[in-house]
This record gives structure tokens, C-alpha cells and sequence, in this order.
């Protein structure tokens, strides 16, 4: 299993408890969402196997991974395998899902794009079924 003692830049944050995520994961907003900078980013840790829901942002999204592995799918097209260091560019209103693989720990930074534009819809959870197939 990877840890991430060797290679956390910024604290993980509170343990998120909303519905949206399968398993542990935590946030560290670093750029608050606000009218001056309008580019909300977030630092998010997953546990090993840990993930979101389905879901799309009305503005886009960038990841920039910084630690462990993970996979990041769009609807209809084959998961990607992250690692440290890779980017993603996320178009505004595309159906994806972001998290760890089953044996290490993942860290992206979520950039937050076009926020005027809207927020983010949640949607159903990516299954065990489906997540284990990766």
C-alpha cells in the first residue's frame, strides 16, 4: 500500500461527511471561494479506495495530482490512471469521478474554474461493481 508521510505538501483538512464521496476523504480549502479571486482550489486526500460521486461543475474543473495514485473517468470513455504530477482539464458540465486507487493514498489540488457560471451537480455514486472493474 503507498502512504503519503513522504510527499503531503499541504494539511489534508476535515474529514468530508457529506454524501457525495464512497469511503474517507478529506478537505483543506487553501483559496476560498469569494468575489476578488473567484478560483476557489481545495486540496483533497482520498484513502485507498476512496472516491467521489459521479457529478459535473457548471464552470469546469482543473486537478493538479501532488501525491499517491488515482483514476479520474468521464462518462463513456475509459478511467485514466493519475499520478503525481499530472493535470487534468475538466470542461464545464462533463459527467466524471475522481479518486484513489484501491492500495494508495491520493492528493489532487481542485481547482475550481468559471465559478459564476454555477456550482457543482452531484450524482449517483460510482459502484463497487464499476470501480473494481478498473
Amino acid at each position: 500500500m503507498t502512504t503519503l508521510e513522504n510527499s503531503v505538501i499541504f494539511d489534508k483538512g476535515e474529514l468530508i461527511t457529506n454524501d457525495y464521496f464512497t469511503g474517507n476523504a478529506y478537505l483543506k480549502m487553501l483559496v476560498p471561494e469569494d468575489t476578488v479571486y473567484n478560483c476557489p482550489i481545495g486540496n483533497v486526500t482520498f484513502e485507498p479506495g476512496a472516491r467521489n460521486n459521479w457529478h459535473k461543475h457548471d464552470g469546469g474543473q482543473i486537478l493538479l495530482v501532488t501525491g499517491g495514485t488515482g483514476y479520474y473517468q468521464e462518462e463513456g470513455k475509459p478511467a485514466q490512471l493519475l499520478k503525481e504530477g499530472d493535470v487534468v482539464t475538466i470542461p464545464k458540465d462533463v459527467k466524471h469521478w475522481h479518486g484513489a486507487t484501491k492500495d494508495s493514498w491520493f492528493v489532487h489540488l481542485a481547482i475550481s474554474t468559471n465559478v459564476e457560471l454555477g456550482g457543482t451537480t452531484w450524482l449517483e455514486p460510482v459502484s463497487d461493481e464499476h470501480y473494481n472493474n478498473l
